[in-house]
């Protein structure tokens, strides 16, 4: 069966690509079998100087890349360069850092002496998602490249060009063969890897129940999982709040992406007191945004990914309004060829609504009025998910108390909610479980040895 490419801004047929069969899955998974018990044995040094290398293709064909991501998912050309960027980065990252994170650590024990080694354990599959294409792979392909383990890449089936530029970069770096490969399959297949032996761990970013169906083979075969699922971040206003600064910060944080970010604001809660001002600002900063082709510098953002996920994106803005939920602005697509959708506020929400029950991956915010931070912090915490999200206020030490109320893997205090590789990413709740990124992501597929001699 052949995977197909549309253009999500005018719908066009872009490229049709071969799907691996099943004896050729088998053939990847014996070469990356075999390609794990050499790279396992280099030192650090040596898979450093392939992961700069790496690093420097990609600063080299940034431009390349992104108009690759533009024609695949609709990104735009000023957000892909800046995803290639950071991709890089990461690479740099872990092959200055990985050997002093996987450093023997000493232990104290009663007598003799101990310690913990950290071992790499072989083939990992990483299942990804199409809204940041490369940044979700190099994540977790930088640390454990590095870690001695090899990686399987199943990527999302709209970004097959993406899938395999990622390949072409770790060969053109000199990653021997079989240290990373990508599989282009149709998700059904995922299982015959889940299921090989050989196949020693999974990885996923995407929604809960793609998530729950991979930990669960992934269990049945008792084989670790990380888990990022979907998220819908709060974005907390407090009274003391910069109200210019948390308006533009509020726009920005809910469309980046065109708002398909698993950790994009999506839940504004704002104190009352600041509820008009702020909304003034909210409501005229995002009708200012202008929607168009992605690969027109002019523009500030383009389509959605699919044409159908701006359809069930319009479905669940529908129904909620029917629910009783306000329109402040929006909530309409465009009548033009292409997968867009408007930016749209809404407010008034109740449990109930698709827009207060579900994740709404598209330009959507939905306004919560807290009348206390008592109540914001309730708010916040009154969902199934724990991503990201955000506080925003002038007493910094106020602000911060708010934030670690926060059910959530990650809360930034004046600021975007936003991964780096410095620091763990991950969530709790039905956003999943596990950490990428930092000295944590790179351990998370490792074997925490303890060796004591005595």
């Amino acid at each position: 069966m052949a995977i197909e490419v549309i253009n999500p801004y005018d719908n066009r047929f872009i490229k049709a690509y071969d799907a691996h069969s099943e004896d050729e899955i088998k053939e990847v998974i014996e070469r990356a079998e075999g390609a794990y018990q050499t790279w396992r044995k280099e030192s650090f040094e040596t898979r450093a100087t392939r992961m700069t290398k790496a690093a420097k293709i990609l600063e080299q064909s940034k431009n390349d890349l992104a108009h690759l991501m533009a024609l695949e998912m609709g990104k735009t050309l000023r957000e892909g360069i800046s995803e290639i960027e950071k991709c890089a980065t990461a690479c740099i990252y872990y092959a200055e850092n990985a050997a002093t994170f996987l450093a023997d650590e000493k232990l104290e024990v009663s007598e003799g002496k101990a310690f913990i080694a950290y071992q790499p354990i072989g083939i990992v599959l990483a299942i990804m998602p199409w809204n940041f294409p490369f940044w979700q792979v190099f994540r977790f392909a930088a640390p454990n490249l590095m870690a001695g383990n090899v990686g399987i890449l199943k990527h999302a089936s709209n970004v097959p060009g993406c899938a395999l530029a990622i390949e072409d970069v770790f060969k053109e770096a000199g990653f021997p063969e079989g240290v990373f490969s990508t599989v282009l399959i149709e998700s059904k297949k995922v299982n015959i890897l889940i299921d090989d032996y050989r196949v020693k761990a999974v990885t996923l970013t995407g929604s809960e129940l793609a998530g729950s169906k991979v930990a669960e083979r992934a269990g049945k075969n008792l084989k670790k999982t990380v888990l990022e699922l979907g998220g819908s971040d709060p974005f907390i206003v407090l009274e003391d709040a910069d109200i210019d600064k948390a308006a533009t910060m509020a726009v920005k944080s809910r469309m980046i992406n065109c708002g398909q970010s698993c950790i994009a604001a999506k839940r504004f809660i704002v104190l009352e007191g600041v509820k008009a001002s702020f909304m003034k600002a909210f409501k005229s900063k995002m009708e200012a945004i202008k929607l168009g082709d992605p690969e027109n510098e002019a523009v500030d953002y383009g389509p959605m990914a699919r044409e159908d996920l701006a359809e069930q994106l319009m479905d669940q803005v529908n129904k909620s309004i029917k629910m009783g939920a306000k329109l402040i602005t929006g909530g309409a697509r465009p009548a033009r060829d292409g997968a867009f959708f408007t930016p749209t506020i809404l407010s008034d929400i109740k449990p109930g609504m698709p827009a207060f029950d579900q994740e709404l991956f598209g330009p959507v915010a939905t306004v919560y009025v807290a009348r206390d931070v008592d109540e914001a912090v309730r708010i916040a915490n009154q969902s199934q998910y724990g991503l990201g999200g955000s506080v925003w206020g002038k007493d910094e030490a106020a602000a911060t108390k708010v934030a670690r109320r926060i059910e959530s893997g990650c809360v930034y205090v004046n600021a975007m909610m936003a991964s780096d590789p410095a620091v763990p990413f991950g969530g709790i709740k039905n956003s999943g479980y596990g950490r990428e990124l930092s000295h944590l992501g790179i351990r998370e597929f490792m074997n925490i040895q303890t060796i004591w001699v005595k």
